[in-house]
């Protein structure tokens, strides 16, 4: 069974905000250069039922810290929709949200 981690609808202050709060710490950053990395404008599920993004234990090799804080920082760029996560079984799979990161930059042109 796959489930997709829904995401409340955000007034554009408040996305902003939380997707600011969300990228100024170093490692969420790592953790979104290393989505980038994985391909993170495909489908997180090809047509044979593998997954494109990250599970959560191919992230804690990529920024070498553990379990409990990679869920820490997946669990705030999930709050600010930087990234999408989908549950499959015991597993948990990330991929970039691109949409919300081109949203964030057109947010800080319009501000800035």
């Amino acid at each position: 069974m796959t489930q997709t981690m829904t995401k409340t609808m955000t007034t554009p202050s408040t996305f902003l905000n939380q997707a600011l709060h969300a990228i100024t710490d170093p490692t969420r950053r790592r953790i979104l250069q290393s989505l980038k990395q994985r391909g993170a404008a495909t489908s997180s599920v090809t047509p044979a039922g593998k997954h494109t993004g990250l599970c959560a234990g191919d992230i804690e090799e990529r920024v070498h810290l553990s379990q409990s804080t990679i869920s820490h920082h997946m669990a705030i760029l999930t709050k600010a929709g930087l990234i999408d996560a989908v549950k499959q079984g015991q597993w948990r799979w990330y991929k970039r949200n691109e949409k919300a990161l081109r949203r964030l930059v057109k947010s800080l042109r319009a501000q800035l």
